[in-house]
């Protein structure tokens, strides 16, 4: 059973950074994608940033190009995403998200497991 635990939310000012992270278990993740998608009052789940656990390819939403950046730590299962210059419309719950088929990278909600969330709050 795939558990993800996300932490690292909270408040911060406009222009400011947070480092989210994501603890892995339960099953292997080499072949599969780690990914980030946000949630805000009233709006759909939203993707945010995606990769393979082995490396390589990334994609990010259009809203945080150049802002955010994820990473992965094979040696530890965690999944972090770095996000800086953040701007009061990142405000949300940040979710964790584990590819369900290998080698797929998807934007759609239901290609993936999820955990239960972080909270962000950026203040202007």
């Amino acid at each position: 059973q795939v558990q993800l635990v996300e932490s690292g939310g909270g408040l911060v000012q406009a222009g400011g950074s947070l480092r989210l992270s994501c603890a892995a278990s339960g099953r292997t993740f080499s072949a599969y994608t780690a990914a980030w998608f946000r949630q805000s009052p009233g709006k759909e789940r939203e993707f945010v940033a995606a990769m393979f656990w082995t490396g390589g390819r990334t994609a990010y939403g259009d809203s945080v190009k150049g802002r955010f950046t994820i990473s992965v730590d094979n040696a530890k299962n965690t999944v972090y995403l770095q996000m800086n210059n953040l701007k009061p419309e990142d405000t949300g719950v940040y979710y964790c998200a584990a590819g369900r088929e290998p080698w797929t990278m998807s934007i759609s909600p239901e290609a993936y497991y999820w955990g239960k969330g972080t909270l962000v709050t950026v203040s202007s």
